[in-house]
């Protein structure tokens, strides 16, 4: 009993009464010219669904009416793109107008019979429903009221759930529309993938560096040392919190161009901060980096980073050797590094697999792993057109 008073308790079950009530508007005042032709407004409303703009607007007042508690309740706020939406929003009209047309008739008809039930009740003659004119008085007539109020209040609520599932079907989304919004969730998906790689690429090398840094000027026992190691950690951390503010910057704007995060020409900087962590890097650079294209020079950054991060996490100060190379179409990304028998291989971490996936969706190759020589290497090569 309780669950089905529930509707009783809801805001969207008023607010279905009035998207309800809202087309009876134009039928009521036609009713005052022409009483004999109620039929004669569907003549004007049916054809606007043929504008665009209708179905956009009828969409939002559906989705405020209809569904004012849902976050996607499958309506559509869009213009009509082509004929079929033209004619499903026409159609969407002539079922709205029916349904108030039926709301009107329970909103009207039912209280009129109650207030006749409660005059047969008293002992007055009801002239309201000329049924129950030639009907006499009687008190048992006070046991009849609840029903019309029953059949009112079933009626009402029906008929909201019947418009509302009307207009998810009629004003639902086009299958172009359901393919544009699949397009940009799979581009959410890859933005957030993407900011995420930024971070594991930004703050790992950071906290690598940091960690490094530490150990070594502790062993070390050496203010100069020492002094060196917190300016070292300084430096990373304030690029840290730049590539982090970046990266939130994307978030808080959708807008923001990509060109505003580091490329292979900030690659001094990675190198310096692997040198300042105690790493010995023999590194060489040819070619024209700032020709290069914006995703291949970013990615190439990224690349390099996790590179030079994976050399001071799993192998810690070693000599490294670095080659950047653009030449003949192709950019070469190749860092080398000896890897002691006793330090795991870092062949399964989550970098490696970042820097093979930034490879292939650029079109290119990487490798990783022992070169034969004792040395572990990563090798990436990425096309430049």
């Amino acid at each position: 009993m309780i669950r089905l008073l529930r509707p009783l308790r809801s805001g969207t079950t008023y607010t279905r009464v009035l998207h309800l009530w809202v087309p009876a508007l134009p039928f009521s005042v036609w009713m005052f010219v022409d009483p004999d032709t109620p039929w004669v407004p569907l003549l004007v409303l049916v054809p606007l669904g043929l504008v665009a703009t209708v179905r956009k607007g009828e969409g939002v007042q559906a989705r405020l009416l209809l569904t004012p508690a849902e976050a996607d309740p499958g309506i559509s706020e869009e213009p009509s793109a082509n004929l079929r939406d033209r004619a499903r929003t026409s159609l969407w009209i002539l079922v709205r107008a029916v349904l108030a047309a039926a709301a009107w008739c329970a909103t009207v008809w039912l209280p009129v019979l109650v207030h006749s039930l409660v005059r047969l009740a008293t002992g007055s003659a009801p002239t309201e429903v000329p049924v129950l004119e030639d009907l006499p008085g009687h008190w048992a007539f006070a046991l009849l009221v609840p029903v019309p109020l029953v059949l009112l209040y079933a009626a009402l609520v029906g008929l909201g759930s019947l418009a509302t599932a009307a207009a998810r079907r009629l004003l639902g989304p086009s299958p172009a529309e359901r393919l544009a919004a699949l397009e940009a969730r799979t581009e959410l998906l890859l933005e957030r993938t993407r900011i995420a790689r930024e971070l594991h690429d930004s703050i790992g090398h950071a906290l690598t560096v940091a960690v490094v840094q530490a150990g070594a000027a502790r062993a070390a026992n050496s203010p100069e040392f020492t002094a060196r190691a917190l300016a070292a950690i300084e430096e990373t951390g304030r690029t840290a919190l730049e590539d982090l503010e970046r990266v939130l910057g994307v978030l808080r704007e959708s807008e923001r161009p990509a060109s505003t995060r580091p490329t292979l020409t900030d690659a001094g900087r990675l190198l310096e901060s692997a040198r300042a962590s105690g790493a010995k890097v023999d590194a060489e650079v040819t070619g024209p980096l700032e020709t290069l294209p914006g995703p291949v020079s970013r990615e190439g950054y990224r690349i390099l980073q996790e590179a030079l991060t994976n050399v001071l996490r799993h192998a810690g100060a070693v000599p490294a050797r670095v080659r950047v190379a653009a030449r003949d179409g192709l950019l070469t990304l190749e860092v080398r590094n000896p890897l002691p028998d006793e330090r795991p291989s870092p062949g399964r971490g989550s970098g490696l697999r970042g820097i093979r996936e930034r490879a292939a969706l650029l079109g290119g190759r990487a490798h990783t792993g022992p070169d034969g020589d004792g040395d572990w290497q990563v090798r990436v090569e990425l096309p430049l057109g």
